[in-house]
């Protein structure tokens, strides 16, 4: 057996099952905020290719994926990030995946060599990083978050230790924290990796959905290019229409940057046996042809945000509309697993407590814990149904 299966950890969801097991729930009609599943219909656009191309069912795909996806892909970087024609190769830079989840875990497999190497990671974090580390036969190493940017603190590690790591998750936009990366710290971490020769896989998943129109996020290939690193060495970035497009059910996404990177992971996923359908991979062309959609996607998010924060403010501490993602990361007044099984109980919320988010840093506390993770998925109605409930449910018990 893979030693690493012994060392994983029961996953956020199942250690939510455990926390209300025995309970009953409140006897409202329930509202979901824990899990990050958009609820909003997909476009109509990307349904119509599907049952268009249903018919492809009856052909193998390739692994590599239809050219005229990877051009889509490739076109969607160079319209997103103001990359030259030439910065992007469809045949090159681009692989198309079964979801970023399926690629993040997949890319420590292939890279990891012997040794017992370390896994860096943010922490908080999203738990697949961890079981990635694990099963690949590395260690995960992980990284503190700066109270003051959300982010990963990049001078708590040192050298000794980072001449270990062969492999660094980064996530901006960020789950839970919602906080997004620069350019300063991404040439940053681009220095570290320079010095101590590890592999950057960027977790930008969240990337297209963010408060402010005007200022969209950076990401990591941008930045290489304009830093002179048009080769993109030892970087990769991991998107997914699961958020962008309302369709995690899709199972798409993509991995694009180092050319030498993106051919070993096509090797690896040739005999894993991952590639994607093709009436999917048409959908998925569709999808990241057109913004429309996902314009309209931000503005239902943008608008939740500000109602439910309002609410909220009067409630819970550190209550703001987040810079990107659909979470909110508030403080509780209570211990956050306490917090969550009470408001359920009382108030049928359900949140995912920050604890379960997060493993001991060196004080013993789990840097996540005193905190809760809402995703503002369901309706706007909804979610201001919920926030009321949760404030309700602060001003009985604790003001």
């Amino acid at each position: 057996m893979n030693r690493g299966l012994s060392e994983l950890q029961p996953y956020p969801f199942e250690r939510m099952e455990r926390l209300l097991t025995g309970r009953r729930a409140g006897p409202a009609a329930p509202i979901r905020l824990g899990i990050g599943e958009p609820q909003d219909p997909p476009p109509e656009l990307l349904t119509r290719v599907l049952r268009d191309n249903l018919d492809q069912v009856a052909r193998y795909p390739a692994t590599r994926g239809l050219e005229s996806l990877r051009e889509a892909i490739a076109g969607w970087l160079r319209r997103r990030y103001r990359l030259p024609e030439a910065a992007i190769n469809p045949d090159e830079h681009v692989l198309p995946v079964a979801g970023t989840r399926e690629a993040l875990f997949a890319i420590a497999q292939t890279v990891i060599g012997r040794g017992r190497p370390y896994v860096a990671m943010p922490n908080p974090f999203y738990q697949i990083y961890e079981g990635a580390a694990l099963l690949s036969g590395a260690r995960p190493l992980y990284l503190p978050i700066e109270p003051g940017s959300g982010l990963p603190d990049l001078d708590a590690i040192e050298p000794r230790t980072w001449q270990r790591v062969q492999l660094l998750y980064l996530n901006s936009p960020a789950n839970p924290t919602g906080a997004v990366a620069d350019s300063d710290y991404y040439r940053r971490v681009l220095e570290l990796c320079d010095r101590y020769g590890f592999i950057i896989a960027a977790d930008e998943c969240y990337s297209e959905i963010y408060a402010d129109e005007a200022n969209p996020p950076p990401g990591l290939l941008q930045v290489c290019q304009a830093e002179g690193r048009a080769d993109f060495h030892r970087c990769l970035v991991f998107h997914s229409l699961s958020k962008r497009s309302n369709a995690p059910g899709l199972r798409s996404g993509f991995v694009a940057g180092d050319p030498g990177l993106i051919h070993a992971f096509l090797r690896y996923r040739t005999y894993q046996g991952c590639a994607l359908p093709l009436h999917v991979q048409a959908a998925s062309a569709a999808a990241w042809r057109d913004e429309a959609h996902v314009i309209e996607n931000r503005a239902r998010y943008r608008e939740r945000y500000e109602e439910v924060c309002t609410i909220l403010a009067e409630a819970l501490d550190e209550v703001a509309p987040p810079p990107a993602t659909f979470y909110l990361w508030p403080r509780t007044p209570i211990d956050d697993q306490t917090f969550t099984r009470r408001l359920w109980e009382e108030e049928n919320v359900t949140v995912l407590p920050g604890s379960f988010l997060s493993r001991p840093g060196g004080d013993g506390t789990p840097p996540g814990a005193g905190r809760i993770r809402m995703a503002l998925v369901p309706d706007l109605a909804t979610c201001i149904e919920a926030a009321e409930r949760i404030r309700r449910f602060v001003h009985r018990n604790f003001q």
